[in-house]
């Protein structure tokens, strides 16, 4: 039995293979993992792409016609990163610029420094204006502004045919963009005037990017614009009015991209956060939004303010400052979702505006303006009659608060014959600060633009000089380079009719700033 066990066994062994070999699973045909023909196909496939030659890519590019070209003419658009490359690269290369004139006009005769010493005063450059940019650093500008030398005050740049609602200038200083009550929105050279308008599209275009149906009475939606916003890096403008939507634009080629529905009644202010896409609107419906819109997407809801919004203002921190008529202002930090509310006297605030993220200034309707610390609930300062109602006829070309009339009364105690004695005309509709210095401006009815010297070490502020301009200058923005301000003046206030001024021209004026 043992026997015939042993000899089965020796025949499984040796059967399938040569004889006195053993037996090897690798050797066995079933247990090949690719089969001949899938690597027939492999070695096929192989000895295709290893044929291409750069001959033959040429034949079959000039075998394709006109598909180079076409190529050619779809222009590639730029990653964020080769964005960012290109700028720093730019920035890099102007501040070499400077440098390289700088040590020219030190001395014409010496030799160019080496390239490591040019460096280190590019980032010496670099790092003072980031510095002032931030708001560590301020600029010491008010202190060396020449006296305007024009006796008639600013120069009327572009016409409206309605009053102008909002001005807004580009990073560069190189375009402005105004709007006005009846919804025009023009786009202007700083250096020529040369205008630009935007052309609304149609209700079904507006359909189509996103608006909703207008309510109440009202059949197509209302064209008229009370804020403008410019992003940083020159690519969109926002802007918003009585049609509850935040409205897109392609700066470069002033077409309407989108329209942003959320909020329930008018869109009374915009500011795009700086160096990002991020917008801010505030309303008449008491809220706040916030939206991104590089990616199109509204982000949050920030409620706080118990009445209607007026102004709002924001810097490079996710923090925005906001006034409204509930005779407050708030800061809200958007990260943390906690805000700061600051309490001025018994007024109603117009309007405010960043000094930088520690420091703000506002103005009301009683013709005063407050300076704010972020750790204080109360104004440091007051300027009380900020804005005197003058007589018809005065000349306002004086610097110093001894030599402004009225200064120290209130706007109802005025004893001269010859003062309007409207409010209206007194309100502080405007105000704004030359980033990262101590230079501000406000306007209001009074038939001039004021400049002022912010001295934050006594906390207080100084007049510097009135610049004659009639009308209300419902907005007002400096030039990032503090060489010139902008003012958008009209007959009426921006929200509303509570005034008028026949007199008046509806439209842009421009008044250069020289510095010693």
């Amino acid at each position: 039995m043992k026997s015939k066990n042993e000899k089965k066994r020796g025949t499984l062994a040796t059967k399938g293979g040569p004889k006195g070999k053993k037996f090897s699973l690798k050797n066995d045909p079933f247990f090949e993992t690719e089969s001949k023909k899938r690597r027939k196909m492999d070695y096929e496939d192989d000895d295709i792409e290893s044929g291409g030659s750069e001959e033959e890519a040429e034949i079959q590019g000039a075998s394709d016609g006109n598909g180079g070209e076409d190529e050619d003419e779809n222009e590639i658009e730029e990653t964020p990163g080769e964005i960012r490359k290109r700028v720093a690269t730019e920035l890099l290369d102007k501040m070499r610029a400077i440098a390289r004139k700088e040590k020219e006009g030190r001395d014409g005769d010496e030799e160019v420094e080496e390239e490591e010493a040019r460096d280190s005063l590019v980032a010496k450059i670099l790092q003072q204006e980031q510095l002032e940019e931030s708001g560590r650093i301020k600029r010491v500008v008010a202190s060396r502004l020449k006296k305007p030398e024009t006796a008639d005050g600013f120069r009327v740049m572009v016409k409206h045919p309605h009053t102008v609602t909002a001005v807004a200038l580009s990073d560069d200083d190189l375009k402005g963009f105004s709007a006005s009550k009846d919804g025009t929105i023009l786009q202007w050279d700083v250096e020529s005037g040369k205008t630009e308008r935007y052309q609304w599209p149609s209700e079904d275009i507006l359909k189509s990017h996103g608006a909703k149906d207008p309510r109440g009475r009202l059949k197509k939606h209302s064209k008229s614009v009370f804020a403008l916003a410019v992003s940083s890096d020159g690519r969109y403008l926002a802007s918003g009015g009585l049609d509850r939507h935040v409205h897109l634009w392609d700066i470069r080629t002033r077409e309407h991209l989108q329209a942003f529905s959320g909020h329930q009644k008018p869109v009374s202010c915009l500011s795009f956060r700086q160096c990002t896409t991020d917008l801010f609107s505030g309303s008449f419906d008491r809220t706040i939004k916030y939206w991104n819109m590089e990616d199109r997407a509204y982000i949050d809801t920030i409620c706080g303010h118990e009445s209607e919004v007026l102004t709002l203002d924001c810097l490079r921190k996710e923090r925005v400052l906001t006034v409204g008529r509930d005779r407050c202002m708030m800061l809200f930090k958007v990260l943390d979702q906690s805000r700061l509310v600051f309490r001025p006297p018994p007024t109603s605030l117009e309007c405010c505006c960043f000094i930088n993220n520690d420091e703000f200034l506002s103005g009301s309707d009683d013709g005063s303006i407050q300076l704010w610390n972020v750790l204080r609930k109360k104004p440091v300062y007051i300027v009380k009659n900020a804005h005197a109602l003058l007589p018809a006829g005065q000349n306002v070309e004086q610097k110093g608060s001894e030599n402004i009339p009225d200064n120290c009364l209130e706007n109802d105690d005025h004893k001269i014959e010859g003062y309007n004695f409207s409010s209206t005309y007194s309100w502080v509709s405007s105000i704004s600060v030359c980033r990262g210095s101590d230079l501000a401006a406000s306007g209001a009815g009074n038939g001039c633009v004021r400049l002022w010297a912010i001295e934050t070490g006594r906390k207080d502020i100084q007049p510097l000089y009135d610049v004659p301009l009639m009308g209300f200058v419902n907005s007002l923005a400096f030039a990032k380079s503090g060489q010139f301000l902008v003012a958008g003046v009209g007959q009426e206030p921006r929200l509303g009719r509570w005034g008028r001024l026949p007199t008046a021209r509806n439209g842009v004026a421009i008044q250069p700033l020289k510095l010693l």
